[in-house]
């Protein structure tokens, strides 16, 4: 009965995992784009601006979505 238990949270614990990983890869990308990391030229710093924010609110959404758990009912 253990081992069915173990098995059946499995899967939970590894969505969780994912997701946890997936937050600090889309916000770790926008702080990296805001600090021109990558070495884009000036003419380009909007489109980093722009695409750095995206990436930092869409992980807080992400984030906020896992804390309350509603990914796990997708």
């Amino acid at each position: 009965m253990a081992n069915e238990d173990n098995s059946m949270n499995t899967p939970k614990m590894m969505r969780i995992v994912f997701g946890v990983f997936m937050v600090l890869i889309y916000i770790g990308m926008g702080v990296l784009l805001f600090m021109n990391f990558f070495d884009y030229p000036e003419e380009y710093a909007w489109i980093r601006w722009l695409v750095g924010s995206i990436l930092v609110l869409y992980g807080f959404w992400r984030a906020y979505r896992q804390y309350k758990g509603i990914d796990s009912r997708l």
